[in-house]
């Protein structure tokens, strides 16, 4: 299940970098390996065996750690961001200093110790979070209702049906998958449904309908569908034409189209702009809300007589684990991590992160407890942009600033995850140590495996990064810039794009703010800034028929218009299914993608090339 899993999540980081979170359907997908495992066994001729909540719960935890880890390995954002590729296309800061080919010698050391780390950090303050503060951590809450009713004899009814509805999904989306790469034998081929037109599609706006998008937009709120379908039509109907129409004015005429002094600048800089205000206001909301329910939960706390339940919970979490033989891991650990990283940053800049870290990484994970909604990824763009400028570009302030980020993200991620598991843990009354020692085997397959992916996907590709290629990461360029930003200034910028960008920046701190002040019923339809952005930065990036990352907008749409209309139709199925359906979509395409890149491991080629021709290609064979 691991590996199926970072494979999706490697995947899909390297040609959108939008991964939804997964910890609730992995508690039904575990239960449906688990159950496909012991049939197995059972007609092998091994004694029945139960499948206990315990083990459910503890193989859960260790798959979601070894995603978590995967999805912050960096291999779609800070670790592409150093790559020469990437340093290419910008035409400055792409010295030696300022570059690093990753290679797994210090990769899989680097990732084991910083999320070991950010296990170590947190684990001291888990019984306040969860039982002192009541925090309800949402997905945690939900997961572990969701395996307590798979084990429970009223449960088993509807369980079947899900279960039987999966392997339903999770084989049409298998099937899918293969008959979608048999497509892809050339270059520019592959199965895509052009059906708005030709200068629709040569803009990006067609339809490939891959199944782990379409399962993506069935989980993710209808608003961030539509933001991103908006962001995408704004920006290629009205943006782009109206700064491209200033060529030879604000940008020379003579430069390539991927030129970041030229219209690539603004399409890559406005929305990371954009990224960046919506980033900063929620941190500032986040980490206000955070002190406030501090004062109110200590201060106004109820003087209620525990529930039954609850103080089998409480009694069943009181494994001793000493802090201070967590102090002196995670001091260890720091030692470790600076020989390791010692080549691209300072071993003082590595201190000064681990000593703010468990701060930030507390008030993350409280904010987390509380909304559901991890900041890390927001702490580590700050963080770029701090000690890029901190060590500046003399002395290799690009690949320190993309360096700590990675760092950052990864002991966060992993800390709010943790507590965020634990909750799932306190509901299924799973011993403490199990849960430990289950997140640090997550840990251990998520660091060996999601490099081991990465490099399986990419073998022989030499354009990972590069527009309209086949994983063009977006997310490795705008990291990239981030961090070119700390280190120079605003030197880089195109003529007018730092203002802009400044518009743009506080225009989504004001839509922010606008949708926290109004009615909820009208906020609803207020666009999301940071989804808007990912839509603009799809059509910048994208240009390739077998790239999902210029389409994958409208995939998510379909998604999303096929579960509002299910739940217009059978709210009470949808509910119900939903949620399984969309598992299934995305884990079947995750297996295809498995099963598919070993087949090209092997150099199998797909039977058939696709491709949607040009007007001019269609003239030149007489069509």
């Amino acid at each position: 299940m691991s590996t199926m899993l970072i494979f999706v999540i490697v995947n899909i980081s390297i040609t959108t970098g939008t991964v939804h979170p997964i910890n609730t359907y992995v508690g039904i997908v575990t239960f449906l390996f688990m159950d496909i495992w012991m049939i197995g066994l059972t007609r092998m001729g091994v004694r029945n065996i139960a499948f206990t909540r315990e083990e459910h719960t503890l193989i859960h935890i260790a798959v979601v750690t070894a995603s978590t880890v995967a999805f912050n390995a960096g291999f779609g954002n800070y670790l592409l961001g150093m790559r020469p590729e990437i340093a290419k296309q910008f035409g400055g800061a792409n010295t030696e200093q300022d570059i690093n080919d990753p290679n797994m010698s210090w990769i899989i050391p680097f990732l084991f110790v910083a999320n070991l780390s950010g296990s170590c950090l947190l684990i001291p303050l888990f019984k306040i979070m969860i039982v002192d503060l009541n925090l309800s951590y949402p997905s945690g809450t939900a997961t572990g209702h969701l395996i307590n009713n798979l084990h429970i004899p009223d449960g088993v009814t509807q369980t079947k049906k899900q279960v039987r509805v999966l392997k339903i999904f999770l084989l049409c989306s298998f099937l899918w998958g293969f008959l979608r790469w048999s497509f892809t034998r050339g270059v520019g081929c592959g199965l895509v449904l052009p059906i708005f037109g030709q200068e629709a599609y040569e803009h990006q706006f067609y339809l490939e309908l891959s199944a782990a998008y379409i399962g993506i937009g069935m989980m993710c709120p209808h608003m961030i569908n539509v933001s991103q379908l908006i962001g995408g039509i704004l920006s290629t109907a009205i943006l782009w034409p109206l700064i491209e129409a200033k060529k030879g004015d604000w940008y020379s005429s003579e430069l390539k189209a991927s030129s970041m002094y030229g219209l690539q600048g603004y399409k890559v800089f406005i929305p990371t702009a954009t990224i960046f205000g919506d980033g900063i206001y929620n941190l500032v909301k986040v980490v206000g809300r955070t002190f406030f329910g501090l004062y109110n939960q200590y201060y106004k706390k109820s003087s209620g007589q525990l529930s039954f339940d609850k103080t089998c919970r409480v009694a069943r979490f009181q494994y001793p684990i000493a802090s201070g033989f967590l102090v002196l891991i995670y001091i260890i650990f720091l030692v470790i991590i600076i020989v390791i990283v010692n080549h691209l940053l300072p071993w003082y800049h590595v201190g000064v992160i681990y000593i703010i870290t468990p701060i930030l990484a507390f008030c993350n994970a409280y904010g987390c407890g509380q909304s559901n909604w991890s900041m890390a990824s927001t702490y580590g763009r700050m963080a770029i942009i701090t000690f890029s400028a901190w060590a500046g570009s003399s002395h290799g302030g690009v690949i320190a600033g993309l360096t700590a980020c990675g760092m950052v993200m990864n002991i966060m991620f992993t800390g709010s995850d943790m507590i965020q598991e634990f909750k799932t843990g306190y509901m299924t009354l799973t011993s403490l140590k199990n849960m430990f020692i289950s997140q640090v085997i997550g840990v251990i397959i998520g660091s060996i495996l999601s490099p081991f992916t990465y490099w399986l996907l990419c073998r022989g590709i030499q354009d990972v990064g590069i527009p309209g290629s086949t994983y063009p990461t977006p997310y490795g360029l705008i990291y990239r810039n981030m961090a070119i930003l700390g280190a120079n200034g605003f030197s880089h910028f195109p003529k007018h794009c730092l203002t802009l960008c400044l518009v743009f920046f506080f225009g989504a701190m004001i839509m922010n703010f606008i949708q926290d002040s109004v009615d909820q019923k009208w906020a609803k339809f207020i666009p999301n800034p940071m989804a808007m952005s990912i839509g603009v930065l799809a059509r910048a990036i994208g240009g390739a028929p077998d790239s999902v990352a210029s389409n994958f907008v409208l995939d998510m749409c379909i998604g999303g218009l096929i579960i509002f209309i299910w739940q217009k139709i059978d709210g009470i199925s949808a509910d119900a299914f939903g949620s399984i359906v969309a598992s299934a979509l995305i884990c079947g395409e995750g297996l295809s993608t498995i099963s598919t890149s070993l087949l090209t491991f092997g150099r199998i080629k797909p039977p058939v090339c696709m491709k949607v021709l040009s007007k001019e290609e269609m003239k030149k064979l007489g069509i």
